[in-house]
């Protein structure tokens, strides 16, 4: 089904039951770098959002609109979630480090370090009902000249960590995983996804495309690593669940969706590679999408695995 609103071609694959046959794509904004790291804000009905190469990150209003500068000169922050609190969890490239943005606007850090070596460049994050911040931990800060600084791989991997909401302690939980990127978990918490956008630096056909599944036991160890989906066009970046188990995940066409099973149900197609995406709105049935440049939205007929408080 292919139609136009507002000059942006929408085109939907699939997904009955989860986007409306009339839904369409409206932007948000525009004239980005490189878009990154949305998020919705509950309190502000807002969504914040990072454009990495130029160092600043944006804020839309659903009330009016429009879209401000939040902060600029932040350290090429990128992925982010809400913690329990709700208040901001991102990370930094430039800070090689995981951080929090309070409501009042301080900034602190909760993790930049695993004995003594510093990370490469903290990618992506989510925040589990436990309070422990998980998030993933590729090169691409220290590799790539316009989303960090130069800098070397430390402990000489790509790790997922978690950090414990209580004592602070840090310990990686996946290793199996050549470069990670996004990731999130099921609706109960029991399965933890990671994008491997290995892929992303290399030749066609050589490194990874694909999302990968763990079993999650006592609620910190990972186990029965396996690959739950692999993206055809390009790669996986950052991935979302919804409320029945769906897991929505970044592409270069824009975003496909697969079953709890592993079974593609389908996908919306984008103008621009999309690098991330989220759900938010009043309702939290707005899928909001990170692609390039700018920032796009198309409602949806579910919400988040875990709504934003």
């Amino acid at each position: 089904m292919s139609t136009t609103t507002s000059g942006i071609p929408t085109t939907t694959r699939g997904l009955d039951g989860l986007v409306a046959r009339d839904a369409r794509l409206r932007l948000v904004h525009t004239g980005a770098a490189w878009t990154e790291g949305p998020v919705w804000l509950p309190r502000e009905q807002a969504l914040r959002w990072s454009d990495i190469p130029n160092d600043r990150i944006l804020q839309w209003s659903w009330q009016t609109g429009e879209t401000h500068v939040h902060r600029t000169r932040v350290e090429f922050t990128n992925g982010r979630c809400l913690d329990r609190n709700g208040d901001v969890v991102q990370c930094s490239h430039g800070r090689r480090r995981v951080e929090r943005e309070r409501a009042d606007g301080t900034v602190e850090s909760l993790a930049d370090e695993y004995h003594g070596t510093r990370f490469n460049s903290p990618n992506d994050v989510v925040v589990k009902d436990d309070g422990s911040v998980w998030f993933t931990d590729p090169p691409y800060g220290i590799v790539e000249a316009r989303e960090g600084h130069a800098g070397w791989r430390e402990y000489g991997d790509h790790w997922v960590f978690r950090v414990d909401g209580v004592t602070g302690e840090v310990r990686p939980v996946v290793l199996d995983v050549e470069e990670p990127n996004g990731l999130a978990f099921s609706p109960d918490e029991s399965i933890l996804y990671v994008a491997d956008s290995s892929s992303v630096r290399r030749p066609a056909g050589v490194g990874n495309h694909h999302i990968r599944a763990y079993d999650v036991v006592d609620g910190i160890r990972c186990k029965n690593s396996r690959v739950f989906a692999v993206i055809e066009n390009g790669f996986s970046d950052g991935i979302r669940v919804d409320r029945e188990g769906n897991v929505w995940s970044s592409s270069a066409g824009g975003v496909e969706v697969f079953a709890p099973d592993g079974t593609h149900l389908g996908g919306i197609d984008t103008p621009e590679l999309v690098g991330n995406l989220c759900f938010g709105g009043p309702d939290g049935s707005e899928l909001f999408i990170a692609a390039s440049t700018s920032i796009l939205r198309i409602q949806t007929l579910t919400t988040d695995a875990r709504p934003a408080l």
